[in-house]
This record gives structure tokens, sequence and C-alpha cells, in this order.
């Protein structure tokens, strides 16, 4: 599949669960989008309702940790939207020591998500 990311400067408003996020996005010349929803990308999380409650809170907890009111690079999938009309992307935050990580490798690796491929 061959797939065209837009990448932009935004920053994180709010974490709704570990893979869903509100952000306000920087399209340049002064001109914003605020309160887009945003899917991450190829991961799936436990859900905050239901069964796995306990899981997905403390999966929602880890991701707020990572970016919740960080300035953030985003790149979107070109005109792809899920099921529920959020735009799908990957998420780059920067460490303490300068470098950029890919926020949603990170939830994978540290176990509080799983790989989702989209149909």
């Amino acid at each position: 599949m061959d797939l065209q990311l837009y990448v932009y400067k935004a920053r994180v408003t709010s974490v709704y669960d570990g893979d869903t996020c509100t952000i306000d996005i920087d399209l340049g010349l002064n001109t914003w989008i605020h309160n887009e929803k945003v899917r991450l990308h190829r991961i799936d999380t436990p859900e905050i309702r239901g069964t796995e409650r306990e899981q997905g809170l403390k999966s929602a907890e880890y991701l707020r940790q990572l970016i919740l009111g960080r300035d953030i690079i985003l790149q979107t999938i070109k005109d792809k939207k899920e099921k529920y009309g959020r735009y799908l992307g990957e998420i780059w935050v920067q460490d303490s020591n300068g470098e950029y990580f890919n926020v949603n490798d990170r939830m994978l690796a540290q176990g509080y998500a799983v790989p989702y491929d989209y149909p």
C-alpha cells in the first residue's frame, strides 16, 4: 500500500483513550485547525469502558503522559478517515535529549497497544 503522509506542527489538547486524542494543527501562515480528533494509526488499545476498562485507563494515562499539552509533529494519512470520521495519524514527540520518537511505536513497545491494520 502506498501511503502519502502530510506533516504538520501541532499541539495536543486532550487525550480520550489510548489511541485517540484531540489536536490543534498548525497549517502555516497563521492558519490553525482546532479540536481535530486524531486516531493513532496502526495501533489499537483497550477500551476505557466495559471489561477492558482497567487496562484502557492505563493505556490512556500512558498516552497522556507522553503527549498531553505538548508540541508534536503529526503525520496524517492522505484522505484516509476511519469509521468514526477521525483522521489517522502518526505522532512524533521530542524526548529530553532533543530526539524525536514515534508515539505509536512507543505505545506498542511498552505493551499499551497491539498492532492494528485498517481494512
